[in-house]
């Protein structure tokens, strides 16, 4: 039995960052600023992105880039198998959501259900990437164009994600990012849209901050004029200069951290792949390159509960958490008549998921506690 708790994730933050922190808080301009800038070009570099827009979280992101596509009144396509916010701020945009089931070897949406939905009259897709692994997205985008619907791609886990070389988010109308705490580089809270259309770029820039026409940045630098109008009604969504600085230090080392994730992730792919109690996500056909920003297990077996297994673990000090649940199986979903009928597959694989432990800091001897404490725990059912 280890002695101290190991967690599920822990953000990896150098003195780099911290440094940079100090520098914004003692040069007295700690909100959106110079450095958001810097960040903003930088991840548009990284993604291979023509405009990258910083926001206080990927939720607000998701809300600014479904409200400048006018998604109110329409019929959008996504999976059950997500973070809620997902789908919370397509409701809250006004747009009514379809749920597509997922494809049960690699949990990502099922192209074949997009398609009847699309049939159906739906009139835009938000794909997620979920753990990492990137949706078919030639497949998607083939759709798109035949039914001329929209694509806003949900990379929340997708940072350093790349289909067929190219970088996930750069596929549709716009790809929004998270820098949460958990996820594969972090700016404390925080997320990011990428997009090539100038017009829905200018449009989210004014979203992200009342609708006001000039950043704070433009008003009060030397250069800079007080006077502003507001052209669009707008949202309190800007991201800080405070944490910008983290996130300028944290992609710099975003393939680090990743290639850290990936020698953990395979160690317990090659000593979990057996297990009869559990399943694995199986890799799609196409290329792809793979961040893990989480890896899942699906537990197989009735003859012990998910909440046993982690109380379990718990038992042995070690940390874990379910992503997803599927949405619909929320109160606030079923209240508004959403079923699973449609969804088999995210409804049990919803029921059944589990995440492991794993960050850049962790060693292959964690991993190795994690995986003992699991065949244990199966050997005695």
């Amino acid at each position: 039995m280890r002695k101290n708790f190991l967690p599920l994730s822990v953000p990896d933050i150098g003195d780099e960052e911290i440094n940079e922190i100090a520098d914004s808080i003692k040069s007295g301009w700690i909100t959106t600023g110079p450095k958001v800038k810097k960040f903003e070009k930088e991840f548009s570099e990284f993604t291979k992105s023509k405009y990258a827009i910083a926001v206080n979280s990927a939720t607000a992101g998701l809300h600014i880039t479904y409200t400048a596509m006018n998604l109110k009144g329409k019929k959008v396509i996504t999976t059950p198998l997500t973070f809620v916010s997902t789908v919370n701020m397509l409701l809250a945009s006004g747009a009514e959501v379809v749920f597509a089931d997922i494809d049960k070897k690699t949990l990502n949406i099922d192209i074949k259900q997009i398609e009847e939905k699309l049939k159906q009259g739906a009139s835009a897709i938000v794909p997620v990437h979920f753990a990492g692994i990137p949706c078919d997205m030639d497949e998607i985008v083939k759709l798109a164009k035949k039914y001329n619907a929209k694509i806003i791609e949900d990379c929340a886990h997708a940072i350093g994600t790349t289909y067929k070389r190219k970088h996930a988010g750069t596929f549709g109308n716009a790809g929004v990012f998270s820098f949460h705490p958990i996820k594969n580089i972090t700016t404390g809270e925080g997320g990011m849209v990428i997009t090539d259309n100038q017009d829905l770029a200018n449009k989210l820039m004014l979203l992200r901050f009342h609708g006001m026409d000039k950043d704070a940045w433009k008003r009060y630098d030397k250069t800079g004029k007080i006077g502003y109008d507001i052209v669009e009604l707008g949202f309190k969504y800007n991201m800080m200069d405070i944490q910008a600085a983290i996130g300028i230090h944290q992609l710099k080392k975003v393939k680090y951290f990743n290639e850290k994730r990936k020698n953990i992730a395979q160690y317990y792919r090659n000593e979990l792949s057996n297990l009869e109690e559990i399943s694995l996500q199986e890799f799609p056909d196409y290329e792809f390159e793979h961040p893990w920003h989480l890896f899942v297990i699906i537990l197989k077996t009735n003859k012990i509960t998910r909440q046993q297994l982690m109380d379990e673990l718990k038992k042995r000090n070690i940390g874990t958490s379910i992503h997803f649940p599927a949405v619909f199986s929320f109160s606030y979903y079923k209240k508004l008549s959403f079923t699973g009928e449609d969804c088999p597959n995210a409804s049990f694989v919803g029921n059944n998921i589990l995440s492991l432990p794993l960050f850049p800091k962790m060693t292959i001897e964690d991993a190795e506690y994690v995986i003992t404490s699991l065949k244990e725990i199966f050997s005695k059912l």
